[in-house]
């Protein structure tokens, strides 16, 4: 499989879930800016496409073990990854991430003034992230199930209150790009997670499990906005 730095970002990830790592690192955006270019993409982020086709060739874009190619599985398969995996997740990093971030604005804000935006952002986002996984918990994800049972021949459906997927799916995008705003803000903030000198542990490990709430939105976002979104929308074409 050949990519060029016209490929969109979002296929390179898709159709090698392994590449996602060497966009990772690179700081490259693949899950909200998914639909750029590569060569866009590698703009934005400040590094040469040509290198990360190199580093993606190096790589030969192999799959770990924790990864799995989604464009074939159920759908159904992949929301309860979703759920059981990265909403899991969240619900669990926000209360422990936000307690830290208190901690460490108190002892350190006064000298660290950009602690307490960081803060701002981060339960911003948290508040946001758990309205936006209850909607699609109790809303989108089980409309998505229920597609894929009818095209299957198992249950009948009929067109939902909100008329059709395409609708809660662009509310659900916006509100991803809301919190990729808000990741790309306390990323600068924190000059990339970077602790000051002499930083305390406390101080090191918020700065280590914002940049691991980091990754796992990104991977999160990804396989909803360039795997389960899309295929949603066609199966609702052929259903109803």
């Amino acid at each position: 499989m050949s990519f060029t730095s016209n490929t969109r970002v979002r296929n390179i990830a898709v159709e090698n879930p392994g590449a996602k790592r060497v966009l990772e690192d690179a700081g490259v955006d693949y899950c909200c800016g998914g639909e750029k270019s590569l060569h866009e993409a590698c703009m934005h982020a400040g590094v040469s496409a040509n290198e990360i086709l190199k580093r993606l060739q190096e790589n030969r874009m192999q799959a770990g073990p924790e990864d799995v190619n989604w464009t074939s599985a159920r759908l159904g398969d992949l929301t309860r990854h979703i759920v059981e995996k990265h909403h899991k997740y969240v619900r669990g990093t926000i209360p422990r991430v936000s307690a830290l971030l208190a901690r460490v604005k108190a002892k350190h804000g006064e000298n660290h003034p950009e602690l307490a935006k960081i803060e701002a952002e981060f339960l911003g986002v948290g508040q946001e992230m758990y309205a936006h996984m209850q909607k699609e918990e109790q809303i989108l994800f089980p409309y998505i199930e229920k597609l894929e049972r009818a095209e299957e021949g198992k249950e009948e459906i009929e067109r939902p209150f909100f008329q059709t997927v395409r609708n809660p799916v662009h509310m659900m995008m916006l509100e991803h790009d809301s919190a990729g705003e808000a990741l790309k803000a306390m990323r600068k903030l924190s000059s990339g997670y970077h602790a000051p000198a002499g930083a305390c542990e406390s101080y090191r490990e918020a700065y280590r499990l914002l940049r691991e709430f980091e990754a796992d939105m990104h991977t999160h976002v990804h396989l909803e906005n360039n795997i389960l979104f899309p295929r949603a929308v066609e199966l609702e074409i052929e259903v109803l």
